[in-house]
C-alpha cells in the first residue's frame, strides 16, 4: 500500500486503511489497462483531468468507450468492455462504503451481479461540492488551481 496513483482518498488524505482499499488500487488498475495510460502520468489539458476524472466525465457524458486505448482495434464485445468501465468506476468511488468488496466485483465482472450506478471517483477535479473531504482553507488565492497538502507515514516493521 501506498504506491502514489493507486492510494484511495481515505488513506492518502487521513492514514486510514480498510479493506476496500485493495478495491480502490484494482479499479484504478482496470482504468489503466483500458486506457493504455498510467493514472499518475495522465493529464487532459483540455479539461483539467487526471484519469479517473477523465474517465468519469466520459461515462457521464455517455461516452464510455472513448476511454479505450486508441492502439486497441474496436472491442467485438463494446458490451464487457463497457462493465469493465462500469466496474472499475465502482471501485475508485469517493468513499469506502460505496466500493464493492472483492468478492462482489468479481460476480460483476462475470454478469452475476446488477451494476449500481457509480457515484464520482476518489480526488475527482471535477465541479462538485459533494465530497465529505474537508480541506483548511489557504490564505493564498489560487485561482484555478488547488493546494493540496498529504502527509504520508510509512510503517517499518520491527
Amino acid at each position: 500500500m501506498g504506491t502514489y496513483g493507486y492510494m484511495p482518498p481515505e488513506y492518502a488524505l487521513h492514514g486510514h486503511f480498510s479493506i476496500k482499499s485493495d478495491v480502490f488500487s484494482f479499479g484504478v488498475m482496470v482504468m489503466e489497462i483500458i486506457s493504455g495510460k498510467k493514472n499518475r502520468n495522465f493529464h487532459d489539458s483540455e479539461h483539467q483531468l487526471n484519469l479517473l476524472s477523465h474517465a468519469w466525465r466520459l461515462w457521464i457524458e455517455d461516452k464510455p468507450l472513448e476511454l479505450i486505448d486508441e492502439v486497441l482495434d474496436y472491442p467485438t464485445a463494446p458490451v464487457e468492455v463497457l462493465r469493465c468501465i462500469h466496474v472499475g468506476l465502482l471501485c475508485v468511488q469517493q468513499t469506502p462504503q460505496n466500493r464493492p468488496n472483492m468478492s462482489s466485483v468479481v460476480l460483476m465482472l462475470n454478469g452475476e451481479k446488477v451494476l449500481p450506478e457509480p457515484s464520482p471517483p476518489g480526488f475527482y477535479t471535477g465541479t462538485t461540492t459533494q465530497f465529505p473531504i474537508q480541506a483548511e482553507s489557504s490564505s493564498r488565492s489560487c485561482g484555478d488551481r488547488s493546494q493540496n497538502e498529504v502527509t504520508v507515514s510509512l510503517l517499518q516493521p520491527r
